[in-house]
């Protein structure tokens, strides 16, 4: 399966995603900020990142502009709780693979995660 990082700044929702990621096989790592993820992607090879949009030190949007750029072949999810930050995310269609809303099911994020990574092994037009 795929190794996933998550970032979110809420320690029950990484706990929930580790959960949810793991009881359908992935590896997840989570960290609390967009600057531990960008630490977190300097060591380890990773298949999607999942990131809230709100965060301290780095938001989503800057961790996910930071990440399309460096590893363009990584999907990238974001998630967030406010509509105002949605509407901000969808200007990066062409980075992000889905805005998520939150609060989620733990079956809509694993599915949210199983297309983003199975879009991600079909080459985009």
């Amino acid at each position: 399966m795929a190794r996933v990082l998550i970032a979110d700044d809420e320690p029950a929702v990484r706990e929930f995603l580790v959960r949810a990621l793991e009881s359908r096989g992935h590896e997840a790592a989570a960290v609390a900020d967009g600057v531990a993820a960008l630490g977190a992607l300097e060591g380890k090879e990773f298949d999607l990142l999942l990131s809230d949009i709100i965060m301290p030190e780095l938001d989503g949007i800057a961790l996910a502009l930071k990440v399309a750029k460096e590893r363009p072949d990584m999907p990238i999810v974001l998630m967030t709780g406010f509509a105002d930050q949605r509407r901000r995310a969808r200007n990066l269609e062409a980075l992000v693979r889905d805005v998520v809303a939150k609060p989620f099911s733990l079956e809509q994020i694993c599915a949210i995660v199983d297309d983003a990574l199975r879009a991600s092994a079909t080459p985009r037009d």
